[in-house]
């Protein structure tokens, strides 16, 4: 598969990503109201704007690729594992109120950072060439 054939595959799968943060916010939304805490739908909704942000981010991304005619799978793995591991683990808390669902979302959020960082030094490698 050529490298443009998988670029058309990461945007498709951003894109449905996306399309699941609508799904997920609206369940959050209409949902949850009255049967969970304040406190658990702001942590919901947290989960939600982060899953959105690095859906954009998993949507740019190929295009960055495209133009560079680089592929970062690694900084797109990062995302999707920070996206499960934060924003999946935040609907999880905000629906259970299990507390060690809590604890796994800072994983996320370090996953997110790497994604961040490597997306980073690699595009300033890239200014080098």
């Amino acid at each position: 598969m050529d490298m443009i054939a998988r670029k058309k595959i990461a945007l498709s799968r951003a894109a449905f990503n996306l399309g699941l943060t609508v799904i997920i916010g609206a369940f959050g939304a209409h949902g949850l109201q009255g049967k969970v805490s304040e406190k658990a739908i702001a942590t919901f909704e947290t989960g939600v704007t982060y899953h959105q942000l690095h859906g954009v981010a998993l949507l740019i991304l190929p295009l960055i690729g495209i133009a560079l005619g680089k592929t970062f799978p690694w900084v797109g793995r990062f995302f999707t594992l920070g996206t499960i591991l934060f924003s999946g683990f935040c609907y999880l808390y905000a629906i259970t109120g299990i507390k060690a669902m809590a604890m796994v979302v800072p994983l996320g959020g370090v996953s997110f950072i790497i994604g961040w960082f490597l997306l980073g030094v690699q595009l300033l490698k890239e200014s080098k060439s």
